[in-house]
């Protein structure tokens, strides 16, 4: 399949689809995982011009979106002249080449991507480190793996069925032993980035430097807390996997010692709601960093209405991927509160004892230095 679209064009037009359970009742629920598809469109400069949900207990077993609304979706791209079908879902093989194989016989040139191919393509994008764009290369990899009998499918069709079929095994074959190669080689140069980001955490034990890592979903100011507190500059972009890699910055903390406390504060990768277990492995040296720091700092995005579901999503992850050491909940953004929800929220989060602050305004940050310095005064040396 042609997965260079994404070159023709400067900013191309997407259709959005999703299939929700037909018991959910909250349409903010509905809407809040349809905005997200939506800001990782935006997040790779294109825009979204039509979006369509369907309720379905589930979903069908060839094109996942049933045959009838997936005719309607192609009639109304066909109208707008729409480029792009991006299904919120994670398809299997057959059914994203199902839909595309529709896409082709309605005589048109639209593709069809699930989402990992839009967040595969945002990471590409993103990357400036080798590290990670070795990451990305070997997601790729594993996200093009059970697909490549149906690429070999594709190009069957393209080339002229008599001719290829007789060829699809050793070729398929073929392609699978590329890609063991490669893997192979990826996850050696990363086992180097490893040992490297293992030195670095040995030096800072030595200095007795402690490290906290910032974590949250998306959208949630992290790298701008980061910057606000260590004066580094780092990419505060509004936009999601701005970050693919670690940002390191480090921050003073005033104690009755005139010569203070520092801290190392890590910056990385943001979370998202069924990020595949493939992605998350693959960006597992990175995240490493997280699993040895001596401490947490959740960031929670106290505006957003969904950011209780999106607290689940962060525990979740963590636990995944075993970062289980003691964590500091900042509510950031109270400059947007009045004072009865900054009580109700206190009130609702008492049991994790709740850290309020501006990032942007730079407000209570004395309370936040306070509570980090109690906290590694109490951690094992």
């Amino acid at each position: 399949m042609d997965n260079k679209i994404e070159y023709i064009k400067d900013k191309l037009k997407v259709y959005i689809a999703d299939i929700v359970p037909k018991d959910i009742r909250e349409q903010e629920e509905i809407n809040s995982r349809m905005l997200e598809l939506e800001n990782l469109v935006s997040t790779y400069w294109w825009v979204v011009i039509l979006k369509k949900i369907q309720k379905r207990w589930i979903p069908d077993y060839n094109t996942y979106i049933w045959w009838w609304k997936l005719d309607e979706i192609i009639d109304d791209m066909k109208r707008e002249w729409a480029d792009i079908l991006i299904v919120w879902n994670i398809l299997k093989p057959a059914q994203i080449f199902n839909i595309n194989e529709k896409l082709r016989k309605a005589k048109t040139e639209i593709k069809a991507w699930d989402r990992v191919d839009l967040i595969l393509k945002i990471f590409e994008r993103h990357a400036k480190s080798s590290e990670a764009k070795l990451q990305i290369e070997l997601a790729a990899i594993r996200h093009m793996w059970p697909r490549i009998f149906w690429m070999w499918m594709e190009l069957s069709r393209q080339w002229g069925w008599i001719w290829t079929v007789w060829k699809w095994e050793t070729n398929t074959e073929i392609m699978k032993r590329h890609l063991r190669e490669k893997e192979k080689t990826i996850k050696k140069k990363l086992e180097h980035f490893k040992k490297v980001r293992s030195e670095h955490r040995k030096s800072r034990t030595r200095k007795w430097l402690k490290t906290i890592w910032i974590v949250w979903y998306t959208n949630a100011w992290k790298s701008t807390l980061l910057n606000s507190l260590t004066r580094k500059w780092v990419l505060a972009e509004n936009k999601l996997f701005a970050t693919l890699w670690t940002d390191v910055g480090k921050l003073f903390l005033p104690t009755e010692s005139y010569r203070g406390e520092e801290v190392l504060l890590n910056d990385t990768i943001w979370f998202i709601r069924d990020l595949p277990p493939s992605l998350i492995k693959a960006f597992s040296s990175t995240l490493e960093d997280s699993i040895e720091s001596d401490l947490l700092l959740v960031v929670v995005d106290c505006r957003d209405p969904q950011f209780r579901d999106k607290m689940k999503v962060v525990d979740d992850i963590l636990l995944d991927i075993e970062a289980v050491q003691e964590k500091i909940y900042v509510f950031n953004k109270i400059d947007d509160l009045d004072n009865d929800e900054i009580s109700s929220l206190i009130d609702e989060f008492y049991m994790f004892d709740p850290v309020f602050v501006s990032a942007r305004d730079k407000l209570w940050f004395d309370d936040l230095k306070s509570v980090i310095l109690d906290k590694i005064k109490n951690l094992p040396n």
